[in-house]
């Protein structure tokens, strides 16, 4: 789960203060911190976005020094020493769909360095997976990231399509361990190698030399380091003439987008981009505006469809959703687009079919002024039922510590599954992949409150002071660097219940990229009966990995 878009993924920031108090481990999101450069409120919206992979909240006296920021161990700013490259080699074998496959694991870091003076200022840490005996020229390579922003990599590591998965008990709480670790039968190692990487300062990904965390903790300061990190493997390894392909999630879709420019830039044509559970324009959540409201509907929909709170239940859930997206952009648009000036007949009509579609009382949705909040949406659906919904995942559920209110006290999606992930990936890297270190591994930067949010578009799409946007809106690199390569193809995969990044919202951003009819053509969907991390649920991650799989072939030329 990762990324920061205010409400749309963190349900509105200033629902938030009620849920501090979830996984100190922010996984996927998205954070829409507006700052000075924009309105408080949307601010407040973006930093909570990525729970598991980012820092909730700044609390606290912020001149004391925090053992969990990055910095912490950087006495009077001094360089950290520049640490040798490193890695770990192991070799393993698995069957996938009846066939053996012998591969390597390499666990390690290389160094990027600045454009200046080419000093180091980054070790980035990794684990790599490569088919033994395999043509590099034609074998592919992909690299994998979660987003945050500030989140390390272990869920899409242990949990999607690596060579081993975690199990877990999703969409119930997993609880504590032991914890099983298996042979991931849904596995891309067939299609491709797969290079896991954790973004800077998290992980064991360190800033080195005269690197410090201001040089990391930003939209294009990222791209930066990831286009530095991917040049280095590719060199590395002798993989510049192979396929390329990007995975991302939450956040890192909006990496992904925005890599791709750069490392078009730099000489790297991509065949494919896999977005899972995307974020691509920050903008969409500012105040005043109602793409969120319009947005959310289809998720809601799915979510009442799922716990039986629509009534005459239709059995096929995906063409109930093309009725409730075409009700979503037209008279529920137009009825916000009214403003204030609704009249009551027609508030009345469009609160009843809100209703229809959601599961709550009309009522409740008039007195919402037809916006209803993913917050109060999660706290709202079954409160009957003493319960409230995960975020990731609506699948998951919890109790709180009254029915009352209107806001969740956490997220069950996040606090069910992060202590598996988290104990499993320690056990996994020392006892299989024999990887050894002092530094402590981190699933958090805890960088969301210093992000900076400015980017400067490829191709000229900036608005602003010398074309620089004040919130990324990424969607417009990708349809750059589309144009640039246009045999560049991108799949994009939903889960059908996650309130963090909703589907509807990644359709209009991908639907709005200003393309050619041939290049519309280049941009695939899919969409899973799952949340956020589409692979917890193990039937969705078995068609995720069909889908993908098949997006491979098509791609690899």
């Amino acid at each position: 789960m990762e990324a920061v878009r205010s409400s749309r993924f963190c349900d509105g920031m200033q629902f938030h203060a009620l849920e501090v108090t979830l996984s100190q481990f922010q996984r996927r999101g998205c954070v829409l911190v507006v700052g000075a450069l924009l309105l408080l409120g949307t601010m407040q919206a973006a930093s909570g976005q990525e729970r598991r992979r980012t820092d909730e909240t700044r609390t606290g006296d912020q001149s004391a020094p925090d053992p969990n920021k990055p910095d912490a161990n950087k006495p009077d700013n001094k360089p950290d020493a520049i640490p040798p490259e490193k890695s770990s080699v192991t070799h393993h074998d698995m069957d996938l769909d009846g066939k053996s496959l012998h591969y390597t694991a390499t666990a390690g870091t290389l160094l990027i360095r600045d454009g200046e003076d080419d000093h180091p200022y980054g070790s980035i840490f990794y684990v790599a997976y490569t088919l033994d005996g395999a043509d590099p020229n034609s074998r592919p390579v992909t690299f994998l990231y979660n987003g945050g922003p500030g989140s390390a990599t272990i869920w899409l590591h242990m949990g999607s399509v690596g060579p081993v998965r975690v199990v877990t008990d999703s969409p119930k709480a997993t609880g504590p361990g032991p914890y099983q670790i298996v042979p991931n039968q849904f596995s891309l190692l067939d299609k491709s190698d797969l290079v896991f990487i954790d973004a800077p300062l998290t992980g064991f990904s360190r800033a080195v030399g005269k690197g410090t965390p201001k040089d990391f903790t930003g939209v294009d300061q990222d791209l930066k380091a990831f286009d530095k990190f991917i040049l280095r493997y590719v060199t590395v390894n002798q993989r510049w003439n192979s396929p390329k392909y990007l995975f991302g999630e939450s956040y890192g879709t909006t990496r992904s987008a925005g890599l791709s420019a750069t490392l078009q830039a730099d000489g790297i044509s991509l065949n494919g981009i896999v977005l899972l559970s995307s974020i691509l324009n920050y903008n969409a959540s500012s105040p005043g505006l109602d793409v969120e409201a319009i947005g959310n509907l289809p998720s809601y929909a799915a979510i009442a469809w799922y716990y039986n709170k629509v009534q005459n239940k239709p059995a096929d859930i995906k063409a109930y959703l093309q009725d409730v997206r075409a009700f979503a952009r037209g008279d529920y648009a137009e009825a916000l687009a009214e403003g204030d000036g609704i009249s009551p007949e027609h508030l009345d009509a469009i609160a009843a079919k809100v209703a229809q579609y959601t599961g709550l009382s009309a009522q409740y949705v008039k007195e919402s002024n037809l916006r209803i909040s993913a917050t109060r949406f999660r706290k709202e659906l079954l409160r009957d039922e003493g319960d409230i919904l995960g975020r990731y995942d609506a699948r998951f559920e919890g109790t709180d510590v009254d029915n009352a209110g209107e806001f969740p006290g956490y997220d069950p999606s996040d606090t069910g599954i992060s202590g598996a992930f988290i104990a499993a990936f320690h056990d996994y890297l020392t006892r299989e992949l024999k990887y050894e270190t002092t530094d402590d591994y981190r699933p958090s930067a805890n960088s969301i409150g210093e992000w900076d949010w400015h980017h400067r578009p490829a191709g000229g799409g900036g608005r602003g002071f010398g074309g620089q946007q004040q919130m990324p809106y990424v969607a417009g690199d990708l349809a750059d660097t589309m144009r640039k390569n246009p045999k560049l193809k991108v799949f994009s995969a939903n889960g059908m219940f996650d309130l963090a990044t909703p589907f509807f919202l990644t359709e209009q951003d991908l639907s709005h990229m200003m393309l050619s009819p041939e290049l519309r053509k280049n941009v695939e969907f899919g969409y899973y009966p799952s949340g956020h991390m589409v692979y917890l649920n193990v039937d969705a991650l078995k068609e995720l990995k069909r889908d993908v799989a098949a997006f491979y072939t098509e791609t690899g030329h």
